[in-house]
């Protein structure tokens, strides 16, 4: 079977009995995140949400003309305040599985198969499409820095495009998870602490269409992400291992 037959084959697997949304936070993306949202509906006929994070261009109309829901911030919450709304979104129509990806490009609509398929043989209940070789120096510092802190065995730590099942979905839909301002250490602390699983795919990234990395483009906001970060892993996050009742 071929890469595209299979993930045709596991796409309607998945519509059929765990249909999946894909979430995508946004801020001034108006250059890519039409194409973005219709690629996606286009290979994998899922609902794909726009969570709006204040954005000052068209990202809005944009999005909503490719076939969007759109969900407007009133305020700016960040990408992981936006990624945690959409969340909440999903679980409140229904859906058990969720795939989160950037809006800038970086990730290829054509990789969610990779994702979607540990979550569908159970092997885990979240997945994290990884590129480790699109990693700045900054960003190689902060990894590392992270791996050494936590414990945590994850070759792309910062990686936006995940996959998560329900448990997942609960756990960070939660007013614990409310408190974290990025997306990457301290949710797999959090999942961690509840003693969820979670998985690398490998997954081939692009560079950024337009503009540098929103936390590694200086020195000095590294600086500031990996100080947050610190003080949320002193706090002991991620332990107390227990897994949340998938049933609530």
């Amino acid at each position: 079977m071929t890469n595209g037959a299979r993930d045709s084959a596991l796409a309607d697997s998945m519509t059929a009995l765990d249909p999946f949304i894909a979430l995508i936070p946004a801020y001034n993306e108006a250059a890519t995140v039409g194409a973005i949202v219709a690629q996606i509906r286009q290979r994998w006929r899922c609902p794909v949400v726009v969570i709006d994070d204040c954005s000052t261009d068209d990202t809005a109309r944009i999005a909503h003309a490719a076939g969007a829901v759109v969900l407007p911030l009133t305020i700016q919450l960040g990408a992981w305040g936006a990624i945690q709304t959409g969340l909440r979104y999903a679980l409140q129509q229904g859906y058990r599985t969720a795939v989160t990806l950037d809006a800038d490009g970086q990730h290829e609509p054509d990789c969610i198969g990779a994702l979607l398929e540990p979550l569908a043989d159970g092997q885990t209940d979240v997945s994290i499409g990884a590129f480790p070789e699109r990693a700045s120096r900054a960003r190689r510092f902060a990894w590392r820095y992270f791996r050494w802190l936590t414990g945590l065995e994850l070759e792309d730590i910062t990686s936006g495009f995940r996959a998560y099942n329900h448990a997942a979905m609960i756990v960070l839909a939660s007013r614990e998870a409310s408190l974290l301002d990025y997306q990457d250490v301290g949710v797999l602390l959090i999942l961690r602490r509840k003693g969820l699983q979670i998985v690398e795919v490998s997954a081939p990234m692009q560079p950024r269409a337009t503009g540098p990395s929103k936390i590694f483009r200086s020195w000095l906001i590294v600086g500031k992400y990996m100080l947050q970060t610190t003080l949320l892993c002193i706090a002991r996050v991620g332990y107390n291992h227990l897994r949340p009742d998938d049933d609530d």
